[in-house]
């Protein structure tokens, strides 16, 4: 009997840890799934996406730079995708398509508390900013900034969630790197403060680095060494990535084989 399929669209998606996760999950219930790495590029997402179904795939995540395109694309969108404008689980049901954004709780989960009453930076305006914005603003956070490279789309963003933009990274209890500053080797930590406008500030009481990499990332480092709470990367797309399943399977995801296989990277 061929497996049923699911994987992660993304470009690039090389360093996804998503397929080792998620296999690792399906064989820990005996379930008859397989999970891929689909990279796609913006020009062919659609295409891809409505391909799917007649492929064999149940369900695919969805990562940079698509997420607001897996919005669009939907027949039906969850509150939460809708609300937030990007979605980052598809579904494939009866013959239409179903978006979902499991990054917002996901991020939440991770991140262990509440923010209520705290004051959060967002750093990024893609459809990661957009969820953890969302997210932020939805638990209560007192004050929600995002802060992009290009300021126009901080503004739109902000504009659209009810939260605010900054010019520059201002102080924050919480902060959040949603940009895919850090991913890959290259980065040292100079590089990577500079390029998020971070140099010369005290690390936040709170960090959350939505990249991760082979070793802690430079950003994570920074914060570590000021003995702030750290929230890394692979934890959130562990959360993320368990809601994912849930729906797509019906079942309770499997979280410490999770956790366990993303942080060992093998499929």
């Amino acid at each position: 009997m061929t497996p049923t399929l699911a994987g992660v669209l993304g470009w690039p998606v090389a360093h996804s840890r998503s397929p080792a996760m998620h296999n690792a999950a399906f064989r820990a219930l005996g379930l008859d799934w397989r999970y891929v790495k689909l990279p796609v590029s913006p020009e062919l997402f659609a295409e891809t996406v409505r391909a799917l179904p007649g492929s064999g795939y149940g369900g695919v995540n969805v990562t940079i730079p698509h997420k607001q395109a897996a919005l669009r694309l939907a027949d039906v969108a969850s509150p939460a995708a809708a609300a937030i404008g990007a979605a980052n689980t598809l579904s494939f049901d009866t013959g239409s398509i179903t978006a979902d954004n499991t990054d917002a709780p996901g991020f939440l989960a991770a991140l262990g508390r509440s923010p209520r009453g705290e004051r959060a930076l967002v750093l990024g305006a893609g459809g990661s900013g957009r969820a953890m914005a969302w997210a932020l603003r939805d638990a209560g956070a007192a004050e929600v900034m995002v802060w992009n490279r290009t300021p126009g789309r901080a503004a739109r963003l902000a504009a659209e969630l009810g939260v605010s933009h900054v010019e520059r990274p201002s102080a924050a209890d919480l902060v959040v790197n949603a940009t895919s500053v850090g991913l890959g080797s290259r980065w040292s930590e100079d590089d990577a403060l500079a390029a998020l406008g971070l140099n010369g500030r005290e690390a936040p009481a709170t960090l959350v680095d939505l990249v991760y990499a082979e070793r802690e990332t430079a950003l994570c480092r920074w914060a570590r060494e000021a003995s702030a709470q750290v929230v890394d990367g692979l934890e959130v797309l562990v959360r993320q990535g368990a809601l994912s399943f849930e729906r797509w399977t019906g079942r309770p995801a499997p979280l410490e084989v999770m956790r366990a296989a993303a942080r060992a990277g093998v499929a």
